[in-house]
C-alpha cells in the first residue's frame, strides 16, 4: 500500500513540510511506500475549465500536475498538509485541487481512498479548522474517505511546529488513523479474496 503526502506551502522545509513529513514517517513506520509531493517544489500552473479532461482527453498544460496524478491514483491513502493563509489554504494548493478535477471526471479515480488532512497556523485557533474544511471538501467532492485523529478534525498545530507537543500529538494520531483504515481495508479485501 502507498501513502502520497502532499506540502501545500510555497516554503520549502518549513513547518507544513515538518508536519507532513511527521505524517509521513508513521506510514513508513508501520511498513507503507511514501511519496511526498511538495508544492515548493512543484510548477503547477492554474485551471481554466478549458474542458478537454470532461471529453476524456489529458490537461493539455505542461507542467508538473501529471506526475502528481500519477501519484494520487496510484495511492491508498493521501495525507495534505497546508499553512494557514487568510483562513484558508495556500493558492497553491489549490490550484493542485483544482488540477485535479480529470480524475473526477475521468471514472472517479480517488473514490474510495483514505484521507486525512493537516494545517498549521500561527495561533491555537489561527484558522485551522478552516482550512482543514477546505481539504475535507476537495477530499469529499473525489467521494475520498475522510479521518481525523479520534477526537479532532485532522492534525492541527501552531508555529513553530516544532516546539508544538500538543500539535504533533494530532498530526501523528491523524496519520495513524489514517494507516488503521488502510490496514484493516486491506484486511477486508484479502478475505473476500479467500472466499
Amino acid at each position: 500500500m502507498m501513502v502520497a503526502g502532499i506540502s501545500g506551502s510555497p516554503k520549502r522545509a518549513g513547518n507544513t513540510e515538518f508536519l507532513l513529513n511527521e505524517a509521513i514517517g508513521v506510514a513508513k513506520v508501520r511498513g507503507l511506500e511514501t511519496e511526498r509531493l511538495l508544492c515548493s517544489e512543484l510548477k503547477v500552473d492554474f485551471c481554466t475549465d478549458c474542458g478537454d479532461c470532461s471529453k476524456g482527453r489529458p490537461c493539455p498544460k505542461k507542467d508538473d500536475m501529471a506526475r502528481v496524478l500519477e501519484a494520487l491514483k496510484k495511492a491508498d491513502g493521501i495525507i495534505v498538509a497546508s499553512p494557514v493563509y487568510f483562513g484558508s489554504i495556500t493558492a497553491q494548493l489549490k490550484a493542485v485541487f483544482d488540477r485535479t478535477i480529470p480524475l473526477r471526471r475521468q471514472g472517479f479515480k480517488l473514490k474510495d481512498k483514505v484521507g486525512c488532512a493537516i494545517a498549521v497556523g500561527g495561533a491555537r485557533n489561527g484558522g485551522q479548522e478552516k482550512a482543514l474544511e477546505n481539504v475535507h471538501a476537495w477530499m469529499h467532492i473525489h467521494g475520498m474517505i475522510v479521518v481525523g485523529d479520534d477526537a479532532h478534525f485532522g492534525g492541527i498545530a501552531v508555529r513553530p511546529a516544532a516546539e508544538d507537543r500538543i500539535g504533533r500529538k494530532t498530526v501523528v494520531a491523524s496519520a495513524n488513523k489514517l494507516c488503521d483504515l488502510l490496514e484493516r481495508m486491506e484486511l477486508r479485501k484479502s478475505c473476500w479474496a479467500g472466499d
